[in-house]
């Protein structure tokens, strides 16, 4: 697979290009995104579904723009999807071939089905710990869920409800009271299966909503992947902004004006539909999704028969992160460095006395494996350079719980916590004996792993930590280990084993 790969996603409502790149099998990060508004759907939706000589020209300039953009990026490959104007249209044929000869590019029309995997795909892998879920992808054109049962994609479904669709067929013609019954139809072709406690929400509609009721709740970290709402608790918003006249007043940006009461419209039928009680967002769909059946090298052009999804889907390795790993890709880190090594087994040791839950320990490994990321930048410093860098690079497969923690415990390094630094997040992180815990293990973990890349054994013995070299006597840097802010009852020391 390519180093750089442009993925293009020509929906109904606009077209947009995400630039991965890989720092190694698996590790990769987004080097930009790329969107246009062109509405390729627009007036299709009363003609037959045919597209129309001003959509397919604004769709084409757009294309081609963006395949500029790709080369100047010097993407080795595009990948060019499109979705549900495109699979409706009768004259689909006609403009691929279109795009294909004045723009050199080979738009791949995929089905309802696999459009519904993809953005499950996706979300499957790139948000936090998903077991059980419903996703649901609202579009111009259609919706798209997908059923995640004990970590697997189980069942696809592809709806034609989309925002455009709607806006078009019932909003402009004010038919409205045709609506529901339009809506109702629909929900009947969701099996009760379907039905889920927690709810992916995609597309730009629902990030939309997201990105309002974060505002709405001065949510403290400005990250739409992995936010999470109580719908119960969130439904009178949505409804408000489906009724409103000022939409600026909901922090609505004005691209999304003219369709986003449609899109809570499909949005609280479905909700309530599959009677949802968590709402998780992501920031990820079919173009994340397409990327990842391209690194996983998996087949997804399902059939609309298709039942069985096993031989579909694709995870990363265990205990594999793609951001953490090109996080250390990029900046090269030292994996010699035995900073993770030292945290794992200090708090192994001290559980006795520390007794904090065993869930917390991935989060200390994960900011011991970034302990030195921000002396890549400048040594001084350095400590704020990695906390900055885990908190912003940290995108996937992190919650917003674990990425503040880590984050937290970069930039402390060592030094006692000021609550008042903290006092914005605070709801988001562990309570302040863990914090020390944490903190100080890690500090110290470091300290050991600059002095030395011996294998060190630690005991636990009347609340003293005794710090054993196997080999030789090794100078530690006793000093800077005493500034190290400890939690109470604790003492080291350092001896030779005989």
């Amino acid at each position: 697979m390519a180093k750089k790969t442009a993925v293009i996603d020509l929906g109904s409502n606009s077209v947009r290009m995400v630039v991965f790149e890989r720092t190694s099998r698996y590790g990769f990060f987004i080097c930009s995104e790329h969107k246009k508004k062109v509405r390729l759907g627009e007036n299709a939706y009363n003609n037959n579904k045919i597209l129309q000589e001003e959509a397919m020209l604004k769709a084409e300039k757009a294309l081609a723009y963006f395949k500029e953009k790709a080369l100047k990026e010097k993407c080795r490959k595009i990948i060019a999807v499109g979705t549900s104007a495109l699979r409706d249209a009768p004259n689909a044929k006609d403009f691929i071939a279109r795009i294909a000869k004045n723009v050199g590019l080979n738009i791949k029309c995929i089905n309802g089905k696999t459009e519904s995997f993809l953005g499950g795909l996706a979300a499957l892998n790139l948000l936090s710990n998903i077991q059980n879920a419903t996703t649901i992808d609202i579009g111009g054109g259609s919706t798209e869920l997908c059923l995640i049962k004990e970590g697997k994609i189980i069942d696809c479904i592809s709806l034609d409800l989309g925002t455009v669709r709607l806006k078009e067929i019932f909003y402009d013609t004010k038919r409205l009271n045709a609506l529901d019954q339009f809506i109702q139809e629909a929900l009947m072709q969701v099996p009760k299966r379907f039905q889920n406690d927690n709810i992916i929400a995609i597309g730009g509609s629902l990030r939309a909503l997201s990105n309002s009721i974060m505002k709405k709740n001065s949510y403290p970290l400005k990250m739409i992947h992995n936010f999470s709402y109580s719908f119960e608790k969130e439904k009178n918003h949505i409804e408000k902004i489906q009724n409103a006249k000022n939409l600026v007043d909901f922090n609505i940006k004005k691209d999304r004006f003219d369709t986003i009461k449609e899109g809570c419209v499909i949005f609280l039928a479905l909700a309530k539909n599959l009677k949802a009680k968590n709402i998780i967002t992501s920031a990820v769909g079919v173009r994340e999704g397409v990327f990842l059946s391209n690194l996983f090298q998996k087949y997804t052009k399902i059939k609309n028969d298709t039942t069985d999804f096993s031989k579909f889907n694709a995870k990363f390795p265990p205990n594999f992160n793609p951001s953490l790993k090109s996080l250390q890709d990029r900046f090269n880190i030292d994996y010699s460095d035995k900073s993770a090594y030292f945290a794992n087994k200090l708090f192994d040791t001290l559980l006795p006395i520390h007794k904090v839950d065993i869930n917390f320990k991935k989060d200390l490994l994960n900011a011991a494996k970034l302990a030195h990321i921000g002396e890549r930048i400048n040594f001084y410093f350095a400590n704020e350079h990695s906390a900055y860098m885990a908190l912003n690079g940290l995108h996937f497969g992190f919650s917003h719980k674990e990425i503040l923690l880590i984050s937290t415990l970069l930039k402390a390094n060592g030094k006692k916590i000021n609550p008042f630094a903290i006092e914005h997040i605070k709801e988001l992180l562990p309570n302040n004996h863990i914090l020390t815990w944490l903190n100080f293990i890690l500090a110290l973990a470091k300290k050991l792993a600059k002095d030395t890349d011996i294998n060190l054994d630690f005991m636990l013995k009347n609340h003293t930590l005794y710090i054993y070299s196997d080999k030789k006597q090794i100078y530690f840097s006793k000093e800077e280990i005493k500034k190290i802010s400890k939690p109470k009852l604790i003492i080291l020391a350092f001896n030779q084993k005989n």
